[in-house]
């Protein structure tokens, strides 16, 4: 068992990444070779790294993201029509800073659930919080939270993250609670946290599918004036995916 004392007291103050490497350290003779400063530099920028990568894990697990994606792995060649300046503006998080919004819009399976994740990813990446909810199931939820006294607990919940992923929107029609219950959550957050929100139904079609005008009015008002537009183009990314796992399987013709 190793009984160093230096070793013990980095344990007993939790920085354990530092201790593993000092000890690793003592191990390796030729690590004399550095300077004190050297060997502390070593130590020091090894617990922030462990602690930095402890904290993204934390919240990458506390926003449950729908796809583990990340921008890196975006296929940019595949018939999109993605607007790369503007994704690598994104890239920087900048608009997270601003509390901008950022609205994906695209027929089924052209990737936009993928890319609301990735965009997450990123920003999670920079210290930032996230949660996702698709839209129907969050204020179904809420409904439900009004009965056993978490209403008010969720919302707050929702107001304080960073950024906001509502995928799916306009797939279902709302009733006026839910209609009421959407413009509470933007409201808390307009001007002050980011919100990206997924939709098969084109921008200039979505007051058409809230059936309150007045709250048709608010919602969109705190959701497109401040915010970057994707367009997804092309057909499903799933479809394309399955095309080429069938030809793969066919049998190759024998010469």
């Amino acid at each position: 068992m190793f009984t160093n004392p230096t070793h013990i007291k980095l344990q007993e103050l939790r920085l354990h990444t530092m201790a593993h490497m000092f000890k690793e350290q003592l191990e390796h003779p030729e690590i004399a070779r550095l300077s004190f400063e050297e060997r502390l530099s070593l130590l020091v920028d090894g617990e922030v790294t462990a602690r930095s990568n402890r904290r993204l894990q934390t919240r990458l697990r506390n926003a449950k993201l729908q796809q583990n994606a990340c921008l890196e792995d975006i296929d940019y060649f595949a018939t999109r029509d993605l607007d790369r300046p503007l994704l690598a503006t994104l890239s920087m998080c900048q608009w997270v800073a601003s509390h901008q919004n950022i609205l994906i819009v695209g027929a089924t399976g052209t990737g936009k659930t993928f890319l609301a994740c990735a965009l997450a990813h990123k920003a999670c990446m920079f210290g930032h919080t996230v949660l996702y909810y698709r839209v129907g199931r969050l204020l179904s939820e809420l409904q439900l939270m009004k009965g056993d006294g978490q209403y008010g607990k969720r919302i707050q919940e929702l107001a304080k993250t960073d950024v906001l992923i509502l995928d799916d929107f306009g797939l279902s029609a709302l009733n006026d609670e839910q209609q009421w219950d959407l413009l509470e959550i933007l409201d808390d957050r307009h001007n002050k946290n980011s919100v990206i929100v997924t939709s098969q139904v084109p921008v200039k079609l979505w007051h058409d599918t809230l059936t309150d005008k007045t709250l048709a009015d608010a919602i969109l008002d705190r959701l497109i004036h401040n915010a970057h537009r994707l367009e997804m183009r092309g057909e499903s990314m799933r479809k394309t995916r399955s095309t080429l796992a069938t030809e793969n399987e066919q049998p190759q013709d024998k010469k």
